[in-house]
């Protein structure tokens, strides 16, 4: 285990698994505490995905302009901790977030209940490890 890994908090992973299973409201919970707590650099780590959970929470209940500008202001946040960090692959949530993003972007505010209804499971972001 390295040091970087080392310092991670165990609420850290509880947020991630939240995330990984839509519970966003759950995960912002989580992790805020430890935003509210952390320094530079965890600290906008931490802003990142909270950001992004919030903006898949908002989509979740139809607020298209919150959802886009929290979706938008947390993949610009988590770009400076490209490829990786804290043993997360920084850049496939990225992938995932913008992609997210740019769809519901084509949507639009009218179509966001029938956008959030037809989106698969398998299409909202997901937070993972990088492989050992």
């Amino acid at each position: 285990m390295t040091y970087e890994q080392e310092k991670i908090p165990q609420e850290f992973w509880q947020g991630i698994g939240q995330f990984n299973k839509q519970e966003f409201y759950k995960c912002h919970d989580t992790l805020e505490a430890l935003w509210l707590e952390a320094g530079e650099p965890e600290r906008t780590f931490y802003q990142g995905i909270l950001q992004i959970a919030v903006g898949l929470y908002h989509a979740e209940n139809e607020n298209w302009r919150g959802s886009l500008m929290l979706l938008g202001e947390g993949i610009s946040k988590l770009n400076y901790y490209q490829p990786s960090y804290f043993g997360i692959n920084v850049d496939q949530l990225l992938i995932q977030s913008s992609e997210l993003l740019k769809d519901l972007q084509q949507s639009g505010p009218e179509k966001i209940a029938d956008f959030v209804r037809s989106l698969p499971n398998g299409k909202y972001p997901q937070i993972l490890k990088l492989k050992d």
